[in-house]
Parts: C-alpha cells; structure tokens; sequence
C-alpha cells in the first residue's frame, strides 16, 4: 500500500497528466468538428454487433499480413485484458484491497488470463520492434519520392520507439511487481504461473527488500501509463480510440466506392469538393487519427506499386502529422499529396478494403479531384475528349447517339419501344454498345438471353452514359446531368430488374442513383448468366480443347459490389480448369482503366498497372484469361498484344456463348 506522500504525489501527477491529455484530446476534438458534415450517434446501435467483432477479435487486421497480424492481436488482446488488471492494481495500492482475491472462479481465471496476456504483451511487442528496427521490411515505410511530411520518416520510427518503451516498462514493472508481492506470501499462485516462476528469484530476500521492491516497480508501471498519456494524443496509437469510433459512426455507404450526392441545381453551394483539409468531411479528418501508419492500403495500391507517386498512406500521415505539428485544417490538400499522385488513383477501392480501421483515402482523392475539376478547371488535358463525349453525345467515345444500336445488327435485340413490359431491363452500357472489342461481350451476352428465352429489352437510343467515368474524374455536373437524365427515364419505365454487362454501369446504377430517387434492382450479366445455367434454361457442351482460366475480378465488382463467385461459378459450368491468381475477389489487382484512367495516360512510373496485372494472369499458367468488364477487356487484350502472348482475353459471356449446344 502507498504511503500517504505517495498517494498525494500520485494524485498529483496523475491530475497533471490528464490535463495535458485533455488538451491533446480537445485539440483533436476541434480538428475532427472542423470537418463537413455531423455525426449520426444512432448509427453504433444499429452497428454494434459488428463492432464488437471487429474490436474485440481484431478481424479486419488478419486480413493482410497473417503474422505481424498474431503479434498485433498478442498486444491488442493483452492490453483489452489488462483494463481490469491496471484498475485492480490501482484499488490495491490505495487500500491494499486485492479486487481479484474476491471475485471467487472469475478472479481466479482473470488472474490466469492476466499472466499469459502480460507474456504475450512482452513477445508481441519484442517481435515487432525486432521487425521494423532490425528486419525494416520495405513495406514499412514509403519511397522517398513519393511526398510527406519532413518529420513524418523520423516520427514514425520515434512514435514506435516510445510506445514500444512504455509498453515493455508498464508490463514489465507489473510482472516484477506481482512477483514481490507473491514472493512475500511464500506460497506460488497456480492461477499465475509466470509470475511464480519470476518470484523464484527473490526467494531469500528478506520482506522489507521485497516491500521496496514492489513499491519501486509500481511507481514503474504506473508511472509509464502517467507520463505517456499526454503523448498519447500525438502518437499513432491513439488509434485505439479512433478505430472503434471510425467502426461505429463513419457515415453509411452502399459501398466503399459510393460518393456523397451534391445537389448542383442548389445555387447555394459555393464549394465543389476539397480544397482545404476543412472541405473534408469530419470522419475523413478523423481517418488521419485513426491511422496506424501501417501501410497496408500503400502496400495493395496500384498506382504505388507499378511506381506511382500516389501513397494513400503518406496522404493520412501527412495530414496527422501536419495537425500535431500545429497546423490547422484550413491547409491546402495539395500541400499534402501532389497533384500527379491525385491523378494517379485508379478508384480501384483497395486501400478503403484493406485498412484495418476503416479509413476511406480514396475518397479523399476523389473530393480532390472534384475540387481541381470543379473550381479550377485543373485536370489531365487527355480527359477534355471524354469529357466532350459524354456532354456531346452521352457517351465518352463520342459516338453518336444514332449508331448505338449498330453493334446489334443481325440480331434479334428487342429496344423497349418494341417490348414495353420486359422482365429484364438489360442496361448494355457504352462500350458494349460503341468500342469494337467489347462490342463482342454485347453480342454474346445477346445470343445468351436469346437461347434462354429470357424476355427483356434494351433502351437502345435512349440509354446514355452512366457517367461514372466523369464522376470519377471529378466532373460532377456532366454525372449529375447525365444521372438525372438516366433515372427520369428508369423510374418512367419501372424495370422490374436490371441486368448490366459493365461493373462501373451497375455499381453508379446501384448505389449512386438512389440518391437522385432511382431505387433499383440491378445485377451483373454473370450473375444473371450463373441463373440461367443454374435453372437449365442454357445448355452448355464441354469441348475437347483444354480450357484453362484465370479470372481476373473487376474492382468494380469483386471489390466494391462483393460479386465474386457468379463468374467463378459460371466458368466452372462450362468445364474451365479455374486457377487462381495470387490476388483475387476483393484483393484483386486492378487493371488500370478505373477512376477515369482509361481515358488518360497513365503518371509515370516502373510499369502500367495492366501489364502487372496480365503478368500475374500469365504465371498462373492459364490460356485464357477471363474478365467481366469491358475496361478490363480492353486493358488486358493491349497487354497481351504487346508482348504477343497467345493467351486469349474473354469476357465471361464470350466463353459462354462459345460452349452454348
């Protein structure tokens, strides 16, 4: 027990140290309230089921990277477990009150769970700090190239440092101290086998030296937790708060490539996107706190893994370390990610997937983009064709109106004018129904629906562009023209379902036209092809050549929709050897054509992302290639047509098509 000076000179220290946490927490605080947008609390009830788990067994962590995953996991769930411990510690240094002693089998079993999570603390901790001071993986940290923040390389090394200090002291301490007081009683306690085995080593020492001893190692311990937590603030691992509020209360999406509806027919708005940190949304300032500086999103980005300048993890550090070093959220964005990083997005969700506390830098980009697009008229020269397309003749190939029914020719593809009460409203979208290649995709997909009697129609003339492209380029008022437009003539008609041969076309459809009032059902042609195997109404032959597939998931539809198995599914029907590659369904690699890349050069680098992407298909050992979008279609037959390899690029109707008796 404390003698009466110390309990005063602890309540002392304490009170100073929770003041200096309050002022790091209400900087933060202001910071997150600066931010556009106000938080829906009512969200955590409807979530917290999900939170739990995510909190509570660490899922989204063990996703990527299975053993610094463990060894997170040993220290996150030691220290969930040590909340009781520090709280029993302290009641027993003010009264001498052994809170555990008193709680019959569950004291017992707490005991026990504290000593094999104080080990588990000390080997996770020791493991990591071996791993990023000894071993420094590359994934670790970010090319020098690429932009952050001046103190961000040192910071990060020293932030781990001192966590790591605290947390080796704080537990350390505890184990020693416990050992004392066991020690003192003469007798092990079964229930803490570690600290038994530790006071083993005292045994002789007389019990004033063990008294000493145990007062020493916890002013050790405590006193770690009293002087870190001022620095708590300022340190990344203040995640452990933002990460679960991140989980509970971030805003509700449809998916994690749904964008925030802006209303352009308000002539209030003054402000189209983000120019300033403020422009943010509050929970996009708040994904700067809840950042672990793991770089996992870095580690699957595209852009950054074929040479790009684009980090999406150097963007969430540059902000934190931008705030914590006084700054405020009026800053340009562009002083924090450079503008060749912004446009070498690709949208392809990956690091919004990956990040295991919920942190959205895509978003963050594309705000970006909508303000560069929108207020400066500052983007990629290249893009001005699309651009001019979609205003022109609502499409970004520019083709006209006229002709969009050209690709049909010779066969029998009802328009709605022809069959006003489909039951499938097939929505073929601009490059099925204007660009050469994928014109094939439309062609078999129509042979399919025919074959199956399937009663559906196409809005031939009137269909438009989705305006997905323009809306990731951040040319909102050519989507929000072009959205209107589509949905005013959807909820005319009222399909009873809409099937899609593009994953842009149904993800816009899907998820970003409800908030224009257009609510639908929409699914992807390989889903609705799977549905007609699966209900006999295609008969498909297995033919004696050698069919050997990969199937290359479109982010737009393994990652952002969940929609993986249907073509997996399919493919398998028509007798396809299905291999896979190393990243696939939602950790798939991108193709390179999304966030309105296909319509610009790529930002230099090592390599284009499709010819990355085709060289992982190829080492599968597959002969074909199978895709279900058209911008893959076209980025992955260009890599193949480069380098003249043999192996064939399908969609996934083609191979289906082709083995129809």
């Amino acid at each position: 027990m404390l003698s009466p000076i110390e309990k005063i000179l602890f309540v002392i220290a304490t009170l100073v140290s929770l003041y200096f946490t309050y002022r790091g927490a209400q900087r933060i605080i202001s910071h997150i309230a600066s931010g556009q947008g106000k938080i829906n609390w009512s969200l955590i009830w409807k979530r917290i089921g999900e939170l739990i788990v995510k909190v509570g067994l660490f899922q989204p962590v063990f996703r990527f990277r299975l053993w610094p995953s463990i060894l997170h996991a040993l220290i996150g769930w030691g220290f969930l477990s040590f909340l009781l411990i520090n709280l029993a510690d302290l009641i027993y240094a003010y009264t001498e009150f052994k809170l555990l002693d008193h709680l019959g089998w569950f004291g017992n079993f707490y005991r026990l769970l504290a000593d094999v999570a104080n080990v588990a603390i000390l080997v996770g901790i020791i493991a990591m700090e071996i791993r990023r001071f000894i071993l420094r993986p590359a994934t670790l940290s970010t090319r020098k190239a690429t932009l952050l923040h001046p103190k961000a390389r040192f910071g990060i090394s020293r932030d781990s440092a001192i966590v790591a200090l605290f947390i080796f002291t704080h537990n350390t301490a505890r184990l020693f101290g416990e050992s004392f007081f066991v020690a003192g009683t003469g007798v092990p306690d079964s229930w803490q086998p570690t600290i038994s085995a530790v006071a083993g080593l005292w045994s002789g020492w007389d019990a004033g030296s063990l008294i000493v001893g145990e007062r020493i190692t916890f002013w050790l311990s405590i006193g770690a937790v009293v002087a870190f937590l001022p620095y708590f603030p300022y340190s990344k691992h203040i995640h452990l708060f933002f990460a679960p509020i991140n989980f509970a209360v971030k805003p509700e999406r449809k998916s994690i490539g749904q964008l925030s509806y802006i209303n352009l027919d308000d002539t209030s708005i003054e402000q189209f996107g983000a120019a300033k940190m403020k422009d943010l949304g509050w929970e996009q300032i708040m994904d700067s706190y809840a950042c672990i500086m793991c770089f996992r999103c870095q580690e699957v980005c595209p852009a950054y893994n074929t040479g790009k300048l684009l980090s999406p993890a150097a963007l969430e550090i540059n902000k934190r370390y931008h705030l914590n070093d006084g700054g405020a959220t009026d800053v340009e964005l562009t002083s924090l990610i450079s503008e060749e990083a912004v446009w070498a997005c690709t949208s392809c969700g990956a690091c919004v997937d990956i990040c295991p506390v919920g942190n959205e830098p895509m978003r963050d980009i594309l705000e970006i983009r909508r303000n560069l697009s929108m207020m400066e008229s500052n983007f990629p020269k290249q893009l001005e064709t699309a651009f001019k397309g979609m205003e022109r003749n609502m499409n970004p190939w520019n083709v006209s109106q006229q002709d969009r029914m050209k690709w049909a020719d010779g066969l029998n593809v009802p328009t709605i004018e022809q069959n006003g009460e489909p039951d499938i409203l097939w929505w073929v979208g601009c490059a099925p129904a204007t660009d050469a290649r994928a014109q094939k995709t439309a062609q078999a997909f129509a042979k399919i629906l025919n074959a199956a009697g399937v009663n559906y129609a196409v809005l031939g003339k009137n269909e438009s562009c989705t305006g997905d492209s323009a809306r990731r380029a951040g040319r909102e008022d050519i989507f929000f023209g072009l959205a209107t437009q589509n949905v005013e003539i959807l909820n005319e008609l009222k399909p009873k379902r809409i099937v899609t041969t593009c994953p842009h076309c149904l993800h816009t459809i899907k998820n970003e036209y409800p908030a224009f009032g257009g609510n639908y059902e929409v699914v992807h042609h390989t889903q609705f092809i799977n549905e007609l195997v699966g209900a006999g109404k295609i008969q498909l032959q297995v033919t004696s050549d050698e069919l050997r597939v990969t199937f290359h998931d479109p982010c737009y539809l393994g990652r952002h929709n969940k929609i993986a198995d249907a073509p997996r599914n399919t493919l398998q029907s028509v007798g396809a050897l299905t291999i896979e590659m190393p990243r696939n369904s939602a950790k798939s690699f991108c193709c390179g054509a999304g966030g309105a890349q296909m319509w610009k050069e790529e930002e230099a680098g090592t390599e284009r992302v499709n010819n990355a992407r085709f060289a992982e298909a190829k080492s599968t050992g597959a002969n074909t290639v199978a895709v279900g979008c058209p911008f893959c279609l076209t980025m992955l037959t260009d890599s193949a047509k480069a380098e003249g390899s043999q192996i064939q690029v399908k969609d996934v109707a083609e191979l289906v098509a082709e083995r129809m008796k």
